[in-house]
C-alpha cells in the first residue's frame, strides 16, 4: 500500500489540472497579474503561498473544534497573518532585492481567495494530514500557473528566464536579435498575464470538454 490512497492522491493532483484554483475556481488571480513579469519573483511567491496554505491547512485543522464559529473568520486571518509575516521577514533577511520586487504582494497573501477559501471549504471539516495534502495540492497548482506565466512573460518581455539572456543580446544584437527579432514590451504589462492565463484556460478547456461550462 503506497503512502497515499486515491482519494488523497486526488487531493494533490485535481487541483494542479481539473480542479486549478486559477484556471478552474478563477481565485488569486491579481498576484497573477501583478508579480508575473519576472520568472523569480513567481517562483518565490509559489513557493511563499505553498509554505502558508500547507501549515495554515494543518493549523486551522488542528484547532478546528475549539474556534468558535463567529469568530471563524478573524483566527483564520490571525493564522495566516503570522505565517505571512514569518515569509515576509525571510524574505527581508536572505532576499532584500526580491522582496522589495515582491512589495505588498507578500502581505495580499492575507487575503489570497485561495488560502482563505480552502481554510472554510475544506481544513474546518477535515484532519490534519488530508488538509495539508489539500493545502499542498491548491498551492502547487496555483504556483504553475503563476510559474508557466512568468516564465513566457520573461522570456518574450526580456528575452531573459531567471535574470540570464537566453535569446542573446540585445544590445550587442547576438543570438536571435542578430536575425531581427525584438522584444515584446507588451508580454511585461499586467493586461499580457490576463492574456497568458486565458490561453492558458482556453488549452485546458480545448483538452477536456468537461470543464467548458453551459449558458
Amino acid at each position: 500500500m503506497g503512502l497515499l490512497s486515491k482519494k488523497d492522491a486526488k487531493l494533490i493532483t485535481d487541483p494542479l489540472a481539473d480542479n486549478n484554483p486559477i484556471t478552474i475556481q478563477v481565485l488569486g488571480i491579481c498576484s497573477a497579474l501583478a508579480i508575473t513579469a519576472e520568472l523569480k519573483a513567481s517562483i518565490v511567491m509559489a513557493i511563499s503561498v505553498l509554505f502558508v496554505l500547507g501549515i495554515g491547512n494543518v493549523v486551522i485543522s488542528l484547532m478546528r473544534n475549539i474556534i468558535p464559529s463567529k469568530i471563524r473568520i478573524i483566527v483564520q486571518l490571525v493564522v495566516v497573518a503570522a505565517l505571512v509575516i514569518i515569509v515576509d521577514q525571510v524574505l527581508k533577511a536572505f532576499a532584500y532585492e526580491l522582496s522589495k520586487t515582491l512589495s505588498v504582494f507578500v502581505g495580499l497573501i492575507i487575503t489570497n481567495c485561495i488560502i482563505m477559501g480552502r481554510f472554510e471549504a475544506f481544513a474546518l471539516g477535515n484532519g490534519p494530514w488530508r488538509s495539508f495534502l489539500d493545502g499542498i495540492g491548491n498551492a502547487a497548482g496555483y504556483g504553475l500557473i503563476l510559474i508557466i506565466v512568468g516564465f513566457f512573460r520573461e522570456l518574450l518581455g526580456s528575452g531573459t528566464l531567471l535574470g540570464f539572456k537566453v535569446l542573446g543580446d540585445p544590445i550587442e544584437k547576438t543570438g536571435l536579435y542578430a536575425i531581427g527579432y525584438e522584444n515584446n514590451g507588451f508580454m511585461l504589462l499586467s493586461p499580457m498575464a490576463l492574456i497568458v492565463v486565458g490561453i492558458i484556460i482556453w488549452v485546458q478547456r480545448s483538452r477536456n470538454k468537461a470543464l467548458i461550462e453551459d449558458h
